[in-house]
């Protein structure tokens, strides 16, 4: 590809827009994923009745989980149609999905009404739902980094992160308000449904952003030269799969560290064996969200000015070493040592979570870059963040430690840092216009600086 970086620079003004655009649609696309955890009990009350509060949980939380196995289909759709259409309208269907899914949401009978086909529309709509993730986060983090100065990339994909934890925070909020204004009847009755009808306006704006937008340089480039790639997902099969491993890798602990911030808190100190009321649980999980979002742009300047190597390692360490603690202290019942244990979480999650969004773009060629960061980003999420909340609430029942729930994101973690460790090489400062395949794909780390 004859097209430099110098050719297709991005304006700052135009980076602004594209992160703006960034911003609302992840905003809105986890601000519909988030909200669901929030209200898991009063779901699985309403969806999943059954004479143990418990059993209603986990069944709640198991159609939480089940979104996530729709995560990879998601994204080699959404994949194929960043590198054959253009990112611009990957992320825009992506969002549209999101938008229509979470509004039927709102307006499903519950089981009362309609018996056993509630909670199968139910779950098909959250299946729908993770389609639509797996395609924003891949998207959102090709159309911010690809336009970026190249020392600033990680800082630029940070908004990616940021946003998903801020749309949690706006989550909270919300539940917040409705738990405070409304009674436990009324909230049965019509208030969960408030958060869910949000997605349309917010849906409705997203879409108008983006279709604002120019696609990103690189490919336009690559369509005006006719080099786009006919079959995407079986080029990145054949050449990118070390790159596919390096994103399962680092997307795992980033998946499951997000969920254990969103839907383990809040589920965790509104347990009977910790006993805080839905207002502390919820007011502590947006105070957690709060530090988390503040903390995603100094993961990406740190990733910027150390590399993408050190910056991730460092993170996954510190999730392995204190996720245990970290879960045995949000069990004391104590709020503020519970916010400031996940605090010190939520930095490492951010280490991981910023530094594998630039990992996504960086580890593939231009050509199959979508789909093939999509494929590992996707898989992670499907097979270890989407049973994290049932895990992680069946060890805090199942075993007398209170930092068991823990032990689900210290393996993971391990699995993480052995993996990257041993294959990632440094990708700071690659030519994200080449479409040569990568030069480190038969390289060891140690012998890579990019």
């Amino acid at each position: 590809m004859s097209t430099t970086t110098d050719e297709v620079r991005t304006s700052t003004a135009e980076q602004r827009r594209i992160g703006v655009a960034a911003a609302c649609g992840s905003f809105m696309e986890w601000f519909d994923f988030a909200v669901y955890g929030f209200f898991a009990v009063t779901i699985g009350q309403l969806f999943f009745p059954s004479d143990d509060p418990a059993t209603e949980l986990l069944l709640s939380l198991s159609a939480f989980g089940v979104a996530l196995v729709m995560r990879p289909l998601g994204g080699v759709v959404f994949g194929i149609v960043g590198d054959r259409l253009g990112r611009r309208a990957s992320l825009t269907g992506s969002v549209v999905l999101m938008a229509v899914s979470t509004t039927l949401i709102a307006l499903l009978p519950t089981y009362a009404s309609i018996g056993v086909l509630a909670p199968i529309v139910l779950v098909v709509l959250r299946m729908l739902q993770g389609a639509s993730v797996g395609g924003e986060w891949a998207g959102a983090a090709a159309f911010l980094v690809e336009q970026a100065p190249q020392h600033r990339r990680a800082l630029a994909g940070s908004v990616v992160p940021a946003t998903a934890g801020a749309g949690g925070l706006g989550g909270v909020a919300v539940a917040l308000l409705l738990t405070n204004v409304l009674s436990e009847n009324h909230m049965l009755d019509w208030g969960w449904r408030v958060p869910f009808l949000l997605a349309a306006p917010l849906g409705l704006a997203a879409v108008y952003i983006r279709l604002k937008l120019e696609d990103t340089p690189i490919f336009t480039a690559m369509q005006a030269e006719g080099d786009l790639a006919q079959a995407p997902t079986r080029e990145a099969l054949r050449h990118n799969r070390r790159a596919i491993a390096l994103c399962f890798f680092a997307t795992a602990s980033a998946t499951v560290g997000y969920y254990y911030l969103v839907t383990s808190t809040p589920n965790t100190l509104m347990s009977d064996e910790v006993g805080t009321s839905r207002m502390s649980a919820l007011s502590a999980t947006g105070a957690i969200l709060a530090v988390y979002t503040a903390l995603c742009p100094v993961a990406g300047i740190i990733s910027d000015r150390i590399g993408r190597r050190p910056t991730i390692l460092l993170g996954a360490a510190g999730l392995m070493l204190f996720s245990v603690p970290a879960f045995w202290l949000l069990n004391s019942g104590n709020i503020v040592i519970a916010v400031l244990a996940m605090s010190v979480f939520a930095l490492f999650e951010a280490m991981v979570n910023v530094t594998m969004v630039v990992l996504l773009i960086e580890l593939f060629p231009a050509r199959t870059r979508m789909t093939g960061c999509s494929l590992g980003f996707n898989l992670a999420g499907a097979l270890l963040g989407g049973p994290a909340a049932v895990i992680v609430a069946a060890s805090a029942t199942g075993f007398e430690f209170s930092g068991a729930g823990g032990f689900y994101m210290t393996a993971v973690a391990t699995m993480t840092l052995a993996g990257l460790y041993f294959l990632l090489p440094e990708t700071k400062g690659r030519d994200l216009h080449s479409q040569a395949e990568a030069t480190w794909e038969t390289r060891s780390p140690a012998s890579v600086t990019d």
